[in-house]
């Protein structure tokens, strides 16, 4: 035994990957081999610096009992209560001094201390190797006082031989972990800095002639239905797959027909591989990935991508993701008809590969790499174009290769994520295609595609993804003959995404267009008890990028937003289209493989929003990309003067994976027959008395016009209204150069709008209040008339807008807002739900009947910023009111004013008030995606033009 009494530190920033270790060879989640896992509670000392604290701790016989404990796996800085530091969120700029591979003095270093006695079956032959599955950022590790070496790689495997060391009982692990090192150059990945062991940690018994390392490979004809397979191992043993009748050498292939896997029919045949000393179970899936004409081909089908990004992260435990949430985590995609994973930026917990193969998702497995700091000084020194770095590029992408090569889930490998180019990127393409040339290689920063198999990019404008499409992009030529894939795209920050549907026309239109990766999947709130949940600058960080770090389709306890909903509707699989009137449907397979017998579909006929029949619809089980036309039944009859049209729904026909019979795919609404025109409220005279103005069921301040009362019911504040609580896309992303129309908004002033009254007018059968509504400081402006007339019990409003000036900028939103008194807590709509909606993200909108308190109405965005709108509203009634559109309108409802809602920065920010304020409004501007991408289309753009719009109210007993 040696214990070494220099205090070094050296190795934290020496750019080579680590010593001491294994090599990286394959993950296998069993065998019949012993395996004792060291996870649980661990001895814990922080120190401010690398150094301040000698290696004694690691001497058998240390005195821990006064140190702190931690959880294994975790990170220090989400336990402690704050005693061990804090989280830091950067998207890119390193939170230290850029000068590689050199970190700072100040360097958090946790020194975590384990004891552990084998168990009493433990065998006494064999050797023993010590694994970890994940530290941040740098650790080096004794076992039983021997310094037995160090590595960096966060998200990376690193596996040491220690069964000379090992003891029977009073087994002593001690490692070092580092924060900073010259790894955490390699690792500037948009996401909390934290560090600490945050993946598994275990003892794994070797055998003698047990396996080391084997490549599964698993390859299908879709001509012959034939599959090949061949088990590569470095020790010789035999592979039986019962179920196919295998049972052959390692080494040799054997080809039998097979059932393919894909994404969509995910079949694994149950094999073992033994070797003399250990059998290991195998989950094999056959399939053959290629580029050919330009389009990527799985098993000789173009397929097309419907994804998502997805960052490792948990609310209370960070990267630390436990089995559960990571099935429940796929089960929500599947249900929500995502196929695709892009694993951004670093390959995952080894497990949820597993699980993607079970379940069945197309997989971009991308290596723990990215140097986007670098940018800030033009990727000047970047290490991927310095030669001294090479060897810890290629042993990072090693370790993901190796590790990850036998799942069927992975079809592509992914250098990396915004590092620039250079050398050491073309070094690692190369390793790769030589080492799995069954697999494609993609970086979305190989503009030209030099060492790519794909053209990748970030978020491309709706225009340019055209282009591409077309193949009108330019670019080289070798470029122009590959496919396209948006690695990201659609920034899911806050509300939004929007232009998703857009997108996917795109998609489907054109063949060399083959998807994309919706940027992300969960929004990476920290659990906080003061704010609810945390982000960027919540810490006290000296560098960060405030809620950038909330960007998901998921709220940080995993519940669906109504990103979410939008993307599954977008995306579904099955495209339900047809003519009401005509009582057809028209049904396509928009499967890339599956035919449609796995699914059953009903028909529902809605009269005003309420469903009055319904029943099955049989249609045939087409095959992939087929499509049929299906009669609908006769419609009921009696339903003259309603508004009346069809639900198609598709449903899981039998019980999945991830899935209940019953679960719905992909639904669609015909219209049959149109709303009927809103009746006019008229006829009424208004009088004037004890300064009040009365018309119909209603009274109104004689001096100002402005409504009080509808019958027993209380209103405030009824006028104009033209702001909405800027979303995150609505403010855009600093660096751009596009319009921001969140920023202009603000500028011009229409969040203090000022209300001119130029005349109150009492006619023989309306009330007319004449107004200009206009912001400070500039001289443009809206003459807004409200005219109000009144039957017996009916009130009736419209409001005429006119232009003044030069606007150059869209509007937020144009309706009227209102107050009525806090008892209005709950509301019932005929229209579009049952979540929100704007122009550009409907298409999850249902023409229904729903109901709602007012707080279930909200949205809870991390960040609260505008929500809740539901579209096409025929008729709302909340607080004794019932209000009627003409046209439809867009209707809100919340306990806080829109200023209120602008204000707060966390959701524990907004305080309920006395009043309940209404938005209804004729027009909303679209959302899009400019917090990272581009803002809405033109088309989804709410132009300051004349416009007039009606609202009738009418007082109801609730």
């Amino acid at each position: 035994m040696s214990f070494r009494t220099t205090d070094s530190t050296d190795y934290i920033e020496d750019v080579s990957p680590g010593r001491g270790g294994l090599p990286p060879r394959a993950w296998y989640a069993a065998s019949d081999a012993a395996s004792l896992s060291l996870n649980g509670r661990w001895r814990f000392r922080l120190s401010a610096t690398a150094g301040a604290e000698d290696e004694s701790f690691a001497e058998p016989g240390f005195d821990a009992s006064g140190w702190d404990e931690v959880a294994v796996p975790g990170h220090w800085v989400l336990q402690g209560d704050g005693a061990f530091g804090a989280p830091i969120y950067t998207n890119h700029l390193y939170p230290f001094p850029v000068d590689p591979p050199y970190v700072p003095t100040e360097n958090p270093t946790g020194d975590h201390l384990h004891t552990f006695d084998l168990p009493d079956d433990w065998p006494a032959d064999g050797d023993a190797v010590l694994r970890f599955d994940g530290v941040e950022s740098c650790a080096r590790v004794w076992l039983n006082g021997e310094d037995i070496g160090e590595f960096k790689g966060s998200r990376l495997p690193h596996e040491f031989a220690v069964g000379r060391l090992l003891k029977r009982t009073g087994n002593v692990l001690a490692v070092r972990v580092h924060q900073w090192s010259s790894g955490s150059y390699l690792e500037d990945q948009d996401q909390w800095w934290l560090p600490g062991i945050f993946r598994d940690v275990a003892l794994l018994h070797r055998p003698e002639g047990a396996a080391s390392d084997f490549f599964v490979h698993a390859s299908y004809d879709h001509r012959s239905g034939e599959g090949t397979l061949r088990v590569d191992s470095l020790v010789e043993g035999r592979v039986t797959v019962p179920e196919l009748g295998i049972d052959v050498a390692t080494g040799e292939p054997l080809t039998v027909p097979v059932e393919p896997w894909t994404a969509e029919t995910p079949r694994l045949y149950d094999g073992v591989l033994a070797t003399a000393g250990e059998r290991i179970p195998l989950r094999i899936g056959f399939r053959t990935v290629v580029v050919e004409d330009g389009v990527i081909k799985v098993n000789g089908k173009r397929i097309l991508f419907r994804g998502v990004n997805r960052h490792e992260f948990h609310p209370e435990k960070g990267r630390t993701v436990d089995l559960d949430t990571m099935r429940r985590d796929l089960v929500l995609m599947k249900q929500h008809n995502i196929n695709a994973v892009r694993t951004s930026h670093y390959p995952p917990h080894p497990a949820f590969l597993d699980l993607c193969d079970e379940l069945g998702l197309w997989v971009i497995d991308e290596c723990d790499l990215e140097t986007h700091g670098f940018v800030e000084q033009a990727w000047r020194d970047n290490p991927v174009d310095d030669d001294r770095w090479t060897p810890a590029l290629l042993d990072r992408a090693a370790r993901m290769v190796e590790r990850d090569k036998n799942h069927p889930s992975v079809v592509i490998w992914s250098l990396g994520n915004e590092a620039g180019t250079g050398r050491g990127l073309t070094a690692m393409a190369e390793w790769i295609h030589d080492r799995d040339p069954d697999r494609l290689v993609h970086y979305e920063g190989d503009i030209n595609c030099r060492d790519t198999d794909m053209y990748s990019r970030m978020y491309a404008s709706h225009a340019e993804v055209e282009q591409i499409g077309r193949g009108l992009d330019g670019g080289t030529h070798k470029r122009r003959d590959l496919p396209f894939i948006l690695c990201e795209y659609a920034h899911a920050m806050g509300n939004g995404p929007g232009g998703l549907s857009d997108y996917q026309r795109l998609f489907e239109k054109y063949e060399r267009n083959q998807g994309g990766f919706v940027w992300e999947w969960i929004d990476h709130g920290i659990k906080h008890a003061e704010l609810g949940y945390a982000y960027g600058g919540d810490f006290g960080e000296e560098l960060h990028d405030g809620n950038f770090v909330c960007d998901g389709l998921i709220f940080p306890d995993r519940t669906p937003s109504p990103g979410l909903v939008e993307y599954k509707k977008v995306i579904e699989p099955v495209r339900i289209e047809g003519d009401g009137p005509a009582g057809t449907v028209r049904i396509t397979n928009g499967h890339d493989f599956a035919d449609l017998s796995h699914l059953a579909f009903e028909w529902s006929y809605q009269v005003d929003g309420e469903t009055v029949e319904a029943g099955s619809l049989a249609v045939p089980g087409l095959a992939a990309g087929e499509s049929a036309e299906v009669k609908l039944p006769e419609p009921p009859a009696d339903s003259r003067g309603a508004e009346t049209g069809w639900t198609v729904r598709a449903l899981l026909a039998e019980d999945t994976a991830w899935a209940t019979k019953g679960h719905e795919v992909a639904w669609a609404q015909l219209p049959v027959t149109e709303r009927a025109p809103v009746p006019v409220a008229a006829g009424e005279q208004p009088t004037s008395r004890d300064r009040l103005i009365h018309l119909g069921p209603a009274s109104f301040d004689a001096r100002t016009g402005e409504l009080r009362t509808v019958g027993a019911v209380d209103v405030t504040g009824l006028r104009l209204d033209v702001w909405r609580a800027t979303t995150d896309n609505d403010n855009g992303a600093s660096w751009q150069d596009d319009i921001r129309y969140g920023l202009l908004w603000q500028k011009l002033g229409l969040h203090r709008m000022r209300h001119r009254i130029d005349a109150v007018e009492l006619g023989d059968d309306a009330l007319t209040v004449r107004t200009r509504v206009a912001p400070a400081a500039w001289e443009l402006g809206l003459r807004t008339v409200y005219r109000w007339t009144a039957d017996g019990s009916r009130l009736r409003l419209t409001v005429s807008v006119t232009p003044d000036g030069e606007w150059k900028v869209p509007l937020p939103r144009l309706g009227i807002r209102f107050g009525l008194p806090s008892s209005a807590d709950h509301v019932k709509w005929f229209g579009g739900g049952p979540g929100e909606a704007y122009p550009d993200t409907r298409a999850a909108s249902r023409l229904g009947r729903w109901q709602s308190s007012i707080d279930d109405l909200q949205t809870p965005y991390v960040r609260p910023q505008e929500n809740g709108a539901r579209a096409d509203v025929r008729w709302a009634e909340i607080g004794g009111l019932r209000i009627e559109g003409d046209p439809e309108f867009w209707f809100t409802a919340r306990r806080w004013t829109t200023e209120q809602l602008d204000a707060a920065e966390h959701r524990t920010d907004l305080v309920p008030g006395d009043t309940v304020w209404v938005n209804l409004d004729n027009g909303q501007g679209g959302i899009g995606s400019q917090s990272c991408g581009p803002g809405p289309l033109p088309q989804y753009l709410l132009g300051a033009e004349p416009a007039e719009f009606s609202f009738t109210f009418t007082e109801i007993n609730e």
